[in-house]
């Protein structure tokens, strides 16, 4: 299948930035131990409802799979702006599948090259400090569909941000919002649980709740087991959205695309 062909070759790719790799998980470690710092200096003031061990998780696990959230492909955006894109047009391919599949490796292998390393120097860290094991096997079962379906869920998300980059020739601009509510509000820069309880009722249900937020919370057990189907609905319901609607503007773009130069 050629979508599954395209997979493989980009997995391939990200193999060969090794350095970048070294560099992104050098970077993220500093900035997670800087959080959890902060976290804890937060802690020494007054007591909170949510144990510090499970913001220190929740931060880890936000900074291992950071490329996951706001990797991009920077390769589209050039055909983009310079047109080359025209000649992708004439591939016998659906061309949202053909990049939702590329995307979807570069997020994956770029995830799983900086998190393993990440994750493994996060356990051995004092307790507190670094990451904690799962609530229950039960626990972190329940989290790795949570997880697949918060991936799937975030690679739509990018395929939308690239569509408002075909209608605006720059990848600047609505792309860059998007990645700030998505720091916002999927908790990378500050954890859900922290949010006020009356706040956590309506952040919960937007799509960026859904790519790590909601995996962490089961991993950390502050979602019961109960829960999971919840979730996994929600999960699915901005899955199948977020794809429909990318599908949409992409075809629409295709209709009334104009390439610079001729």
């Amino acid at each position: 299948m050629s979508y599954l062909t395209v997979f493989k070759m980009r997995l391939r790719m990200e193999l060969q930035y090794r350095g970048a790799m070294i560099g992104g998980i050098f970077c993220q470690m500093f900035f997670g131990i800087v959080l959890v710092a902060l976290y804890r200096a937060l802690y020494a003031g007054k007591t909170q409802s949510v144990p510090i061990e499970n913001i220190a998780t929740y931060v880890w696990l936000q900074q291992a799979f950071f490329r996951m959230m706001f990797a991009t492909d920077t390769e589209l955006t050039d055909k983009i702006k310079s047109g080359d894109i025209s000649y992708d047009l004439c591939r016998p391919v659906n061309m949202y599948a053909f990049y939702y599949a590329r995307i979807a490796a570069q997020k994956l292998m770029g995830s799983v090259m900086r998190a393993v390393p990440m994750l493994t120097m996060a356990f051995l860290l004092p307790k507190g400090w670094g990451i904690s094991l799962p609530v229950s096997p039960l626990g972190f079962a329940l989290c790795v569909p949570a997880f697949v379906l918060g991936f799937l869920c975030v690679c739509a998300l990018e395929n939308i941000s690239v569509a408002f980059t075909m209608k605006s020739l720059d990848p600047r601009g609505i792309a860059a919002l998007l990645n700030l509510l998505m720091m916002i509000m999927s908790g990378n820069l500050l954890p859900l649980t922290l949010f006020p309880e009356s706040w956590q009722k309506v952040i919960t249900l937007f799509p960026y709740a859904q790519l790590l937020d909601a995996p962490i919370r089961l991993y950390t057990g502050e979602y019961v087991p109960a829960d999971a189907l919840r979730i996994y609905a929600v999960q699915a319901f901005w899955v199948v959205t977020l794809i429909w609607l990318g599908v949409v503007m992409w075809n629409a773009n295709r209709k009334r695309m104009i390439v610079q130069g001729g």
